[in-house]
This record gives structure tokens, sequence and C-alpha cells, in this order.
């Protein structure tokens, strides 16, 4: 009985071991890398397209602020803010200053 445990523990014990290493090998391939390699680029893609979006759409809303301060644009702001004179003074005078809400 002893034997038998030991050997069906052996046997299990292998199938894992070479199972780990045939994914080992697998991802370590050319066609592992490439298939790992494009969707970590896929990934990265993604994100920059995520941040860009961002950084636009920050640069639409001051852009509305300076149009507004500058008085190009005398309409209230898209948030329904109004910006006072004070308001529209400091930021023409550091338009890349943190902006009071």
């Amino acid at each position: 009985m002893r034997r038998l445990f030991w050997v069906a523990l052996g046997a299990t014990v292998g199938v894992l071991v070479v199972r780990k290493v045939t994914k080992t090998v697998q991802a370590y391939s050319p066609s592992g890398m490439a298939q790992g390699l494009s969707g970590g680029l896929s990934d990265l893609g993604e994100g920059l397209r995520e941040m860009a979006g961002a950084v636009r759409e920050g640069m639409t809303e001051r852009e509305t602020e300076l149009r507004y301060a500058l008085g190009i644009d005398t309409s209230t702001l898209p948030d329904g803010r109004v910006m006072t004179d004070e308001q529209a003074r400091a930021l023409i005078e550091d338009p890349t200053s943190l902006r009071a809400k």
C-alpha cells in the first residue's frame, strides 16, 4: 500500500513538472514571446490613447477659460460658472496656474 501511494505521488509530481516546463518553454519560444509582446504593446497603446484624450479634454477646458478671461467669449463657462474679474486677471497673468473652482 505504501509503495502504491509513493508511485501515485511520483506520477502526479511528474505530470505537474512536465506541464510547468511545457508552459515555460512555450512562453519563451519565439511565438510565445511575440504573443506576450503584442499584448503588452496593445495595453501600452490603449493607455497612451486614454492619456491623450484626457490631455485634449483639459486643453479644451483651459482654452475655454482663457477665451472667457480675454473677453473673446462672453457667455458663461461650460460648467455654468461665472468668472469674476479678479479670476480673469489672475488667469491672464499666469495661464499655467492651478484652477480655482
